[in-house]
């Protein structure tokens, strides 16, 4: 299986820079037999009594740092997760120059980045304030990706943001969940469905291209997941009984997944660099929501390995020819692998 067997072209200004004014505005396309083309609010529709619907409760950080060195040279540094004690941490750099050992990056009065070691392209620093985590929420800006070319706003600290983020530690967000609301969730609730959380802080691998032409050689990045007790009893109480566990979003299935290698989710803490793509056996999931992924991304394989590549390549041409908006503030869409259409013809 080759990289060039994911690709596709998308037009450019199909590509959402921005979120939509609500965040239960977008489109949903439901991908049964035939697409269907839905909205967001048709979620409470494809609830079945009993479902449970796992979200992932990270919430991103403010993980971009901009500061200068003592040179006056401009630096980016972007945090990936901290790393022991003394305020420690694995990060990203971005210099004219490549950065040094024992440079000392400016970020605002009273709060610097101290570079410790350099590994190829990682870095590990050390940050310097009185409230660290004061000074990241303050000074950080919100880590958009790269494809969204503008800087980041204030309306990005909250829609770049689940309304069920609990636990700090992601550099991107789980973009499927961006779309549901306290109401759309209490309705899709009183259909039958039940959330249960699980923990992966999203790094920034999820937006890195994939380098190899054969897909199986690719390795992704790793990643540190939580599930908790109540999560695991749940899940895996509905797998014995036949009920159906959705995933909301490619994070939330890529979780179950590590964690139930048995068919059974195990609770606690891990790390994964698990790669989901065509001719994987499903264990944990049955459905997935998720949002319109990159060309050659490993999350299209993930999608297609659930759907069926050819399945979802076509509904991305469907999704491409009703003008969809794609990738993190866009449209969704909505993959039974068991390949039901379960909402009833309007």
């Amino acid at each position: 299986m080759q990289l060039a067997d994911f690709d596709f072209e998308l037009p450019e200004h199909l590509i959402a820079k921005r979120p939509l004014p609500q965040r239960d505005a977008s489109r949903l396309l439901v991908l049964g037999e035939q697409p269907e083309d839905r909205e967001i609010a048709d979620l409470t529709m494809l609830v079945q009594p009993g479902d449970i619907w796992v979200i992932n409760d990270t919430k991103v950080i403010p993980a971009r740092l901009q500061g200068h060195k003592a040179s006056g040279g401009r630096v980016e540094i972007l945090l990936l997760e901290p790393v022991g004690e003394d305020h420690c941490w694995r990060a990203w750099g971005r210099a004219n120059k490549p950065l040094k050992a024992g440079q000392m990056i400016h970020i605002a009065q009273g709060f610097c980045v101290e570079i410790l070691a350099r590994d190829g392209k990682e870095l590990q620093v050390r940050l310097h304030a009185d409230d660290v985590a004061q000074a990241i929420e303050t000074f950080g800006h919100m880590p958009l990706p790269p494809y969204i070319d503008r800087p980041d706003s204030e309306e990005d600290k909250q829609r770049y943001q689940t309304v069920f983020a609990r636990h700090a530690g992601a550099v991107a967000a789980p973009t499927a969940g961006l779309h549901l609301t306290t109401a759309l969730m209490e309705a899709m609730q009183a259909q039958g469905a039940r959330f249960a959380r699980v923990t992966l802080h999203v790094g920034p691998g999820t937006f890195q291209p994939v380098q190899v032409a054969s897909v199986h050689e690719h390795r992704m990045h790793e990643e540190a997941y939580h599930v908790p007790q109540e999560t695991a009893a749940l899940v895996n109480q509905a797998r014995r009984d036949g009920r159906r566990v959705v995933a909301v979003g490619t994070t939330s299935l890529r979780t179950l997944e590590a964690a139930g290698p048995h068919g059974e989710l195990q609770a606690g803490h891990g790390r994964t660099d698990i790669f989901i793509y065509p001719g994987y056996r499903f264990r944990m999931t049955d459905a997935l929501l998720t949002n319109f992924h990159l060309p050659r991304s490993t999350l299209l394989m993930l999608v297609s390995a659930l759907a069926g590549r050819e399945r979802v390549l076509q509904a991305y041409a469907h999704a491409i020819r009703k003008g969809y908006r794609f990738y993190s503030y866009g449209d969704a869409m909505f993959v039974d692998r068991h390949g039901h259409s379960p909402v009833p013809s309007s």
